[in-house]
């Protein structure tokens, strides 16, 4: 890389206001050509923002920004993409009833048909061994699968400078390392990459360079390969996050049982749940593995009742067959369930986190059907408060958190509902690594207060730090379970292409 080369990006002073909050604050950036640079920073530190206002999709209030050695002023994505520049959102902006083919084909110029479109996404997958076929609807793929799409869509743009926020949140270990290799390869080809994650080691793995956001302003920038975890925390959230202590302790009985569980799918593209048999007990989190788009959708839509096709006896909560009951049998039942889908599922984007507490808070509702709504303040605030949730309070709508704070809410509103089973999926994804901790802590807690805990997330590091038990889901299969302590990330990763038959411990 010659120094007389212009800097790929140069960003001076951007500042960005909206009500309430100042999102960006005389933030300046730099990133060479052929250079990965991390952007490090909490939920609501101004990440987000600041690459939107890169991409053209905000504008910001003050600074100046330069694209190869010139000041521009990018009106909108359509310009970004037309100067080179290339953004895979953390929320994914994909059409669901078009297919995988025809969703890459709107982002691209017209010169092409849609039969080239679909030779070129299938060429570009297999030179990155991104999996993915092209004809499926994008309904019907889970969320790991979108994340390869959104890639794909944007490695077919032959960008000069990708933007990626927290692209591993949903991929496996082995599809990480594939992603690194695409992402070495393109830094060599001279690409410039801003990369936002808030796992550590993967930004000191792939990165040169780091700024680190707290609250919209710059902390600092270094080598994240010349700093620790512990400095790196310092740098996003001023302390290091609390460790986690996990006790051994003896279960107790089993809460949530799945018997001989088979299912048909419901839509074509989705996957037949296979004879799955899961016990989960008191005091005991297990951990399901697996790259997404493997059955765990349909195994928690069976197990939080909003598929009640199973047979009655498959599932039995403490012992009570609920195969055929719906979710709010179950929860009076004590089961709480996070679903992966934060708006739309986990929340009602339009509605207030006070009203969203109603969700799962039937006791706020008198017997004559009026609502209380100071009590669901009350709970909201509550919540709020002890997950440190960045909003303007229970009266806030969902869709005006943050992914990682709205994740906090959800998470947050379930544990504190005390509940007896709780199935998390993708617990922690998008949070930063404080709210990493406290969630996992929390879910420790729980399962040391006798709570069934039954975790399904794709970040293998996540489930080694808290499970007691691993399964691995693969193909609509569930693995037998492996005690923490016996398994290994590479076993993991194997059974995960569901090779276990061979050596499953006896």
């Amino acid at each position: 890389m010659h120094s007389s080369q212009p800097a790929r990006l140069s960003l001076t002073q951007i500042t960005k206001r909206y009500p309430g909050v100042v999102a960006n604050r005389a933030v300046s950036l730099t990133v060479m050509p052929g250079q990965a640079h991390a952007v490090l920073g909490e939920n609501g530190a101004g990440k987000s923002t600041l690459m939107k206002i890169i991409y053209g999709s905000v504008k910001p209030d003050e600074g100046q920004m330069a694209y190869n050695g010139q000041t521009v002023h990018i009106k909108n994505p359509q310009q970004a993409r037309a100067l080179g520049i290339s953004m895979v959102f953390q929320h994914f902006s994909l059409f669901d009833t078009l297919s995988v083919a025809e969703n890459v084909w709107l982002g691209l110029d017209k010169s092409l048909n849609l039969a080239q479109v679909t030779q070129r996404i299938t060429a570009k997958a297999s030179e990155y061994g991104l999996d993915i076929d092209p004809a499926r609807p994008v309904h019907t793929l889970s969320v790991g699968e979108m994340q390869r799409v959104e890639i794909i869509r944007a490695l077919l743009t032959e960008p000069q400078l990708l933007i990626l926020d927290e692209p591993t949140s949903v991929l496996t270990p082995q599809a990480v390392d594939k992603l690194f290799v695409v992402l070495k390869k393109l830094v060599d080809q001279g690409c410039s990459i801003l990369y936002i994650s808030h796992k550590l080691h993967e930004i000191r793995e792939l990165c040169t360079a780091c700024t680190v956001l707290r609250s919209g302003q710059v902390t600092g920038v270094c080598d994240p390969r010349e700093e620790s975890n512990a400095s790196l925390s310092r740098l996003m959230i001023g302390a290091e996050p609390p460790a986690l202590a996990h006790q051994e302790r003896a279960p107790g009985a089993a809460l949530l049982e799945v018997k001989g569980l088979s299912l048909v799918r419901e839509d074509q593209f989705g996957v037949d749940l296979s004879d799955v048999q899961l016990q989960v007990r008191a005091g005991e989190v297990v951990g399901i593995a697996g790259v997404s788009g493997n059955g765990q959708r349909e195994l928690m839509f069976a197990l939080s009742g909003e598929d009640r096709r199973a047979a009655h006896e498959s599932i039995a909560l403490a012992g009570q067959p609920v195969g055929h009951t719906g979710p709010h049998e179950r929860r009076a039942a004590g089961l709480h369930f996070v679903p992966e889908e934060r708006l739309g599922r986990g929340a009602v984007p339009a509605l207030s986190l006070a009203h969203n507490m109603l969700l799962t808070r039937s006791q706020a509702m008198s017997a004559s059907g009026w609502i209380d709504t100071q009590a669901l303040k009350n709970q909201a605030q509550g919540v709020i408060e002890r997950f440190n949730v960045k909003a303007e309070g229970p009266h806030a709508p969902a869709q005006s958190l943050s992914g990682g704070n709205l994740q906090r809410f959800i998470v947050g509103r379930e544990i504190d509902a005390k509940p007896r089973v709780l199935m998390l999926s993708q617990p922690t994804w998008g949070v930063d690594v404080g709210a990493a901790a406290q969630i996992r802590g929390e879910i420790l807690a729980l399962r040391d207060a006798g709570c069934a805990v039954l975790v399904v997330s794709e970040e293998l590091e996540e489930l080694f730090e808290i499970c007691d038990r691993l399964h691995v889901m693969a193909n609509g299969k569930l693995s037998p379970s492996i005690a923490r302590n016996q398994a290994t990330v590479a076993q993991i990763g194997e059974w995960m292409s569901g090779l276990w038959e061979q050596h499953a411990p006896a």
